[in-house]
């Protein structure tokens, strides 16, 4: 059983801090994600856990055994894993056998071409075995790098941003083989990408990372419906944040002020300022009179099939335009009226106050 645990990692560059204090344990058997802005450290973080970059202090223990740290380092080979990378890095004058049983060598022929067959069974590529890369194509090319890291039988497969060179529509036909791959082998798989929709339409729990550091890790909806920082709510699902007066708080229910109005909303903020995190599916166009906030609208957009209205509340007016959805699109300068439907309020100053319950499988960071 490949568990990953990472304690307190640290790495710079020169200058740059790329990963500051990272603590994570991934579950054995879990399809993960790593997600963050550009140079938030989650390539870094893949390429420790590979061996390919040495940790200035902390340690990595990959199925309890530690490879990293307290003076102990186990080199990429000796690891128990494999990697898929951006590039794909396959050889252009070998086969599509002889790429994936390059690292097989060590086997009995029989048993190498028994396990170069069951790897091309496994990516959906019988009968392309003599075929160079050049005859392939893009989405074809990926899942040979695919079966030559599961031609090994790794305990854990570290996917390095794989799907960055493919069109909008393999990478569709890819993650639905990443997912179909995982539920048949039960390899703990680690994937890094830029792509929210990429993270979470595969992954079982994605680390979110900014600036070096881990701001949390939960199950994709967890992101979304319970963000434990103003970071991840704004970075997942393009969410904004206004900011707010705490009250009082009940449980998981807070009496907040904006605007001069008082609202009881879920979140786990204690009292004094807060943050209220917002996506558009949190607001609705709201038509009574007395109910509901009024809005400016600053531009509209046609998006996945909606109408978007960009508004800036009266309530707020210093705060980014929040996304509405709506039937029709409006002129900019269009007054409109809104309500909140839903929202998840946190402290302004960190996520120190957040309880376990509250941000569930988060590491400490």
């Amino acid at each position: 059983m490949t568990s990953v645990t990472l304690d307190q990692l640290r790495l710079t560059f020169g200058q740059t801090r790329a990963l500051d204090g990272v603590s994570l344990t991934i579950p054995s058997g879990s399809f993960v994600a790593l997600l963050g802005p550009s140079g938030c450290g989650k390539t870094t973080l893949l390429r420790l856990i590979a061996g390919l970059e040495r940790p200035d202090s902390g340690e990595i223990a990959i199925a309890g055994r530690r490879v990293a740290g307290r003076g102990q380092f186990t080199e990429p080979q000796d690891r128990g894993l494999g990697m898929v990378f951006q590039s794909y890095a396959l050889w252009p004058h070998l086969t599509v056998a002889g790429n994936i049983g390059f690292g097989l060598n060590r086997l009995a022929r029989a048993a190498r071409e028994e396990r170069i067959a069951e790897a091309l069974a496994l990516v959906g590529l019988t009968g392309l075995a003599a075929r160079k890369p050049h005859e392939l194509s893009g989405g074809q090319r990926q899942r040979v790098a695919l079966a030559r890291s599961l031609a090994a039988r790794p305990w854990l497969l570290l996917l390095d941003e794989p799907l960055a060179n493919l069109d909008t529509h393999l990478r569709q036909t890819m993650l639905a083989e990443f997912r179909r791959i995982h539920s048949s082998t039960g390899c703990t798989m680690i994937f890094v990408t830029h792509d929210q929709n990429e993270a979470m339409a595969v992954a079982d729990l994605v680390g979110v990372m900014d600036r070096g550091r881990l701001e949390q890790f939960a199950p994709p909806a967890a992101l979304f419906d319970r963000p434990a920082s103003q970071m991840v709510a704004r970075f997942v699902g393009n969410g904004r944040t206004l900011p707010v007066e705490v009250l009082r708080r009940s449980g998981e229910i807070c009496e907040i002020t904006l605007g001069g109005r008082v609202l009881r909303l879920p979140g786990v903020a204690p009292v004094g300022p807060g943050w209220l995190c917002l996506h558009s599916r949190d607001l609705a166009a709201q038509g009574a009179p007395g109910e509901g906030f009024d809005a400016e609208v600053m531009a509209a957009r046609f998006e996945n099939g909606f109408h978007i209205l960009e508004i800036i509340p009266d309530l707020v007016p210093e705060a980014e335009p929040l996304d509405l959805r709506v039937d029709r699109p409006l002129a900019p300068g269009a007054r409109i009226r809104f309500a909140l439907t839903g929202g998840w309020v946190i402290p302004r100053a960190g996520d120190a106050a957040l309880t376990t319950a509250a941000r569930p499988f988060a590491a400490p960071v």
